[in-house]
């Protein structure tokens, strides 16, 4: 690596495979209508395990400081305790659950990139992500409305 600003290989390449789901599923949508229901039922599982796993990834960077933020660790814990409330809360409103992840994606990437203290590269990578997965999320509302 050149500089301590360019996004990790490793980092980058997992970060784009894990974005395969988001935008296949929703082309697997309209591939396959018959199956269309499945297919956007995966993708909510998806979005909400990664929002988890973006809440996970807050709370490590938190409990790697000497004295960790109260406050860091509790906003850490909401992108989970969401994703649960979205599948747990609103089972079979496909069109809700993807439109809920979707804004809280939104919220998890705007606080991702805004945050100090964080790796100089880790904004630039959460801006491609979020905004690739968020599509993806926004096409799967609008598949599960329409």
């Amino acid at each position: 690596m050149s500089s301590s600003s360019e996004i990790p290989r490793p980092a980058l390449i997992y970060g784009l495979l894990g974005l395969i789901p988001f935008l296949a599923l929703p082309l697997l949508v309209l591939a396959i209508p018959a199956q269309g229901e499945a297919w956007l039922n995966l993708l909510s599982f998806y979005g909400a395990l990664i929002l988890s796993f973006l809440g996970g990834a807050r709370w490590g960077l938190a409990i790697d400081r000497p004295v960790p933020s109260a406050l860091t660790l509790s906003l850490s814990m909401l992108p989970t305790l969401t994703a649960f409330a979205v599948l747990g809360l609103l089972p079979g409103q496909l069109d809700l659950q993807l439109g809920v992840l979707f804004i809280s994606l939104i919220l998890q990437g705007i606080w991702d990139i805004r945050s100090h203290g964080l790796p100089s590269w880790y904004p630039r990578l959460r801006t491609i992500l979020t905004l690739v997965a968020a599509l993806g999320l926004a096409l799967g509302t609008g598949l599960a409305h329409g």
